[in-house]
């Protein structure tokens, strides 16, 4: 994979949740604040509204989001998911970690910050347990620091 310090790396899943995210806030959003900041404007003196400041406070605020989505798909390194090596666990790779203090086995899919989201099981391969399992391979036991305290978990499948 090429690689760049601005690099965001997404699943092709990932990368179509941003773009259909994207054409909400430009194509919907947009319209919606700017037709707040035309209501308020009516209301008369601008320097004393606090309709307006506010619209414009969220028009910032939608703008900022816009650029940065704009920019991590302009940097976007689509994970290949089909070519990804299941020897050890890696971008992409889903894993079945077992926790041994809770007796617990749970899959999760190893994406890039952009995608995390624990309740879809995706981990970030840089949060505390994904960037200690990147490159380990089945079968191995982990020792992870967390901000809970030091977890074990036993890598029981990657795919």
């Amino acid at each position: 994979m090429e690689e760049n310090n601005n690099s965001v790396y997404l699943t092709k899943a990932g990368y179509k949740k941003l773009e259909e995210k994207l054409e909400e806030l430009v194509v919907k959003k947009r319209s919606e604040v700017a037709e707040k900041i035309k209501v308020a404007r009516e209301f008369g003196d601008i320097s004393e509204n606090a309709e307006y400041d506010a619209a414009k406070e969220e028009q910032a605020m939608l703008e900022g989001e816009i650029k940065t989505i704009q920019a991590q798909l302009a940097n976007a390194v689509i994970i290949d998911e089909d070519s990804i090596d299941t020897n050890t666990v890696s971008l992409g790779c889903t894993v079945k970690l077992y926790d041994i203090e809770f007796d617990e086995a749970n899959e999760y899919q190893l994406v890039g910050a952009t995608e995390a989201n624990i309740k879809e099981g995706k981990i970030s391969t840089s949060s505390p347990v994904g960037a200690a399992i990147l490159g380990k391979r089945k079968g191995t036991t982990v020792e992870v620091e967390t901000p809970q305290g030091t977890i074990k978990v036993k890598i029981m499948s990657i795919s």
